[in-house]
């Protein structure tokens, strides 16, 4: 057992001071050295930063990818020339992100899009997250529109209707020339200008025509010596026909006719040269307008007229390329929609007369029917395709005019010096 030191005898005072404690160690001149105090101070800092870069990363990627508050799908405009401020305001007050502006800011710069997004009208879906939001306008994945432009319209109707649709912009220049614009269903976002639709619709057309050009029959009439030529022949079948199985049978009557040097007799080109590219009459035929002058008035010039009368589909102009291979000259409305089609003038005469029977008692069985505010279908149906001039008997030795017997209800009568070929 170790013998504990002797006890000193201390004076009370001394007992009171503290004992004196030992200096401590100097540190070396190693930790002293301005190298290793700003590396520590490099280690702490970057320790710190990646600590404060992973809560920021963890907490930025959750608010980028949790659902938006959209209840429901929604168009939403950007306007164009909008800076990164002015799109989350627009967002923000559409509902598409909620009310912290700055997150939406903060994902655009996470993602490098800064200097992607795009103006236009885009289509958000319902709960879209942050980064659906911004994937959305840097892809470009704008609305499209569908415009249908119905086969038989003047150019001047179809400008008519693009300027009257508001998803366009712009205005066009000048009218495109006749027959240049293909009738089709179209796509286009908001703010297409109303040029870029018609250049458009003339690149598809020149298409489709070089195609069918180069297969079209080989039998087809001298008169018809170039595409244009084939255009106008179509935009008369499209007038005269809205059936898809009939316009080659109709495009077959008026390649018949051209190739035996008979009028073509088509109340359209009549109408056409009456009113140019409005394309609608409003009023049925005047028999003095049958024979007035006019480039376009098939029953007083020979062949085609000088250009076409409308913007004919790719049916017809298929049709007109490759017409039936018949012997049909003439052809009339059947009463039921279609068109009865003859080689004979006699037959026609028949189904004139058959239409005619069908015509009295459609207007007997109105008369009977007074307090019916709805008129047959058959009977508007029926007298819009009667024939150009659906003579009451044949034409006399010297071809005397032939003058019908009824008023066209929307072509109007008709009058040649040859059989007439039937109007729709």
């Amino acid at each position: 057992m170790s013998e504990r030191p002797p006890i000193s005898p201390r004076s009370p005072r001394a007992a009171l001071e503290p004992e004196q404690v030992p200096p401590p160690p100097r540190r070396s001149e190693r930790a002293r050295n301005p190298f290793v105090i700003v590396g520590n101070a490099i280690i702490t800092f970057v320790l710190l930063a990646m600590i404060g870069t992973g809560l920021a990363y963890y907490y930025g990627k959750q608010t980028i990818e949790a659902q938006g508050p959209l209840r429901e799908d929604k168009v939403v405009n950007i306007p164009a020339r909008a800076g990164m401020t002015d799109i989350a305001d627009v967002l923000q007050r559409e509902g598409v992100i909620d009310n912290n502006r700055w997150a939406f800011i903060g994902a655009v710069f996470a993602l490098r899009a800064r200097s992607e997004l795009k103006p236009g009208e885009y289509a958000f879906q319902k709960n879209a997250s942050l980064r659906d939001v911004v994937a959305t306008m840097v892809e470009g994945k704008v609305v499209q529109h569908s415009v249908t432009v119905p086969e038989g319209l003047t150019s001047e109707q179809i400008v008519g209707r693009l300027t009257d649709n508001d998803i366009f912009s712009g205005s066009v220049r000048e009218i495109p020339r006749e027959g240049t614009l293909l009738p089709e269903t179209y796509k286009f976002p908001r703010g297409t200008s109303r040029e870029q639709v018609i250049q458009r619709m003339q690149s598809a057309q020149k298409r489709l025509l070089a195609e069918i050009w180069e297969h079209r029959s080989p039998d087809l009439p001298p008169s018809i010596r170039t595409p244009q030529d084939l255009v106008t022949l179509a935009s008369i079948v499209e007038k005269e026909t809205g059936k898809p199985d009939e316009r080659s049978r109709v495009a077959a009557v008026f390649v018949n006719r051209l190739k035996q040097k008979i009028k073509l007799q088509s109340d359209p080109t009549i109408i056409y040269g009456l009113v140019g590219g409005k394309g609608t009459l409003g009023r049925p035929i005047k028999r003095s307008e049958i024979s007035q002058p006019s480039p376009y008035n098939t029953y007083v010039i020979d062949g085609l007229p000088p250009g076409p009368i409308s913007n004919p589909g790719r049916a017809s102009l298929e049709a007109a390329a490759n017409p039936a291979r018949t012997r049909d000259l003439y052809f009339v409305a059947d009463g039921t929609g279609g068109h009865a089609f003859t080689e004979t003038y006699d037959q026609h005469l028949k189904n004139v007369a058959k239409l005619r029977t069908m015509e009295k008692q459609t207007q007997n069985d109105t008369a009977e029917l007074p307090d019916d505010p709805t008129p047959p279908a058959s009977a508007p149906d029926a007298q819009a395709a009667v024939p150009g001039a659906a003579p009451a008997a044949r034409p006399s030795a010297a071809k005397k005019p032939v003058r019908a017997q009824a008023p066209r209800a929307q072509q109007g009568t008709a009058q040649s010096t040859a059989p007439p070929v039937s109007q729709q």
